[in-house]
Formats: C-alpha cells, sequence, structure tokens
C-alpha cells in the first residue's frame, strides 16, 4: 500500500516523514493552472497572466486573471479560480477595513500577512481542505515597491520575479537569463509580456494577456487595456524579441 494511502485522508493527520499531503496536493493544484508572473525593479511591479478560451464559444474577455486589490496593490493567481476569487474578494474587503479604521492606504505586507493567515488557518482544521491557489500581489506603500507570492501552505516570499502555473518553469528561465533590477516601468512592462507572449499558443496576443502595474511615481495601479498592450506586442516585435 502506498505511504499516500494512510496520510492523505485528512488535513490534520502527518506523515511520517513530517509532510501533509492534503497541502501538496494543492500546491499541484497551483502547478496545473494558467501561468502568471510578476517582476519587481527599480521603477515598478508589474503582474501579468495568460488568459485561455475555456470553450469555443466562450468569451475570453469575461475571464479576469488581474485584480485591483487597492489604488496602490493589484493581484494576480494561479490554480482554482474559485478560491482566487474568494481570497481576492477578502483582501480587498480588508483594505476598506483598513482604510476605514486608519485613514490611510494598507501596507502591502500587512495585506498578505492577513490572506496567508486565512490560508493557514485551512491547513489545520479537519473538515475543511487547503485553498489550492497561489497569489501575487504587486504594490507600493512609504516602503517601497512590493512584489509577493503567497503558496498554499500560508507562507508568502518577496521575490523580484516570480512565475506561477502551468509553465512557470519556462518564464522563470526566462526572467532568471533577462531579469534586471535598474528597468524602468516601460522596459518592466516589456519583459513581462516578452514573458508571457512566449508560453501563448493563440492569437491576436493582447486577447489573451492581462498586464497591470504599479510604479514609484504615480504609487497607483493600473490595468493596460487591450490597446496598449498591443501597442507594446508590436514594439517588441519590431525589436525583434517577439514573433507577432
Amino acid at each position: 500500500m502506498p505511504i499516500t494511502a494512510a496520510y492523505d485522508r485528512a488535513i490534520t493527520i502527518f506523515a511520517p516523514d513530517g509532510r501533509i499531503y492534503q497541502v501538496e496536493y494543492a500546491f499541484e493544484t497551483v502547478r496545473r493552472g494558467w501561468t502568471s508572473l510578476g517582476i519587481r525593479t527599480s521603477s515598478a511591479s508589474v503582474i501579468a497572466a495568460e488568459k485561455r478560451r475555456v470553450l469555443p464559444l466562450a468569451d475570453e474577455k469575461s475571464v479576469r486573471k488581474i485584480f485591483r486589490v487597492d489604488d496602490h496593490i493589484g493581484a494576480t493567481y494561479a490554480g482554482m479560480a474559485g478560491d482566487g476569487r474568494v481570497l481576492l474578494d477578502y483582501a480587498i474587503q480588508q483594505t476598506l477595513y483598513y482604510r476605514f479604521i486608519y485613514d490611510e492606504p494598507i501596507p502591502v505586507e500587512h495585506l498578505v500577512k492577513l490572506v496567508c493567515d486565512v490560508k493557514q488557518i485551512y491547513t489545520q482544521h479537519a473538515g475543511v481542505r487547503p485553498f489550492g491557489v497561489a497569489i501575487i500581489f504587486a504594490g507600493v506603500d512609504d516602503r517601497g515597491l512590493h512584489l509577493y507570492m503567497t503558496e498554499p501552505s500560508g507562507n508568502y516570499i518577496g521575490y523580484y520575479a516570480i512565475a506561477i502555473g502551468e509553465k512557470s518553469n519556462v518564464v522563470q528561465d526566462f526572467l532568471e537569463k533577462n531579469y534586471k533590477y535598474d528597468l524602468d516601468t516601460k522596459s518592466t512592462i516589456k519583459l513581462a509580456i516578452q514573458a508571457i507572449v512566449n508560453i501563448i499558443e493563440s492569437k491576436p496576443y493582447e486577447n489573451f494577456i492581462e498586464v497591470g502595474y504599479v510604479d514609484k511615481e504615480t504609487r497607483k495601479f493600473k490595468l493596460l487595456s487591450e490597446s496598449e498592450i498591443k501597442e507594446y506586442i508590436e514594439e517588441l516585435g519590431r525589436e525583434g524579441k517577439i514573433k507577432v
């Protein structure tokens, strides 16, 4: 009998080697999700995500992968869409509570901790399952620009560049080879788009990509329109960095 047969039936049971298999299965759900990425440089924090046509008659424009959590924070996810939606709704509520109580924007890491607290609780109670989603938060506050990735286990880590999802290995390899900290905002956005375009099979690319960013100057999170993404793609094509 496989060792998992005795220890993966409940979230409250540790395997002899110290593993919680239900949490590891949640990580596998993330690895099977649509790819998302985040990049933080000296000028901006950018997040980008791929979208796919779920069914032939489905409207891909109705699918959302990037969300404005607050004026200064955006987020994207990989994994179970329902789990991501619930946690991002919770994150939005927490930003509103913080503004109401303290009359100022919520610090990025504080919000990430609140979301991870919920994720962690769901790894230790019987009758529940872990959230099968990883979320990338990009934002800015008085401490500067931030990029965090939250794991199904409730852990979080800050990154300069990170990719999650089905083709994250390809994207991560690309980022490790091409990342530079001193990029300006436009170059950071172009790097994110170039990384995500490399794994997209459908055209036109702008219909299957979402991009959002927050920069040090405006300190506002902005979602790029399809026309703006198209302009970046055409520019990358003229530079010979992607095939348009």
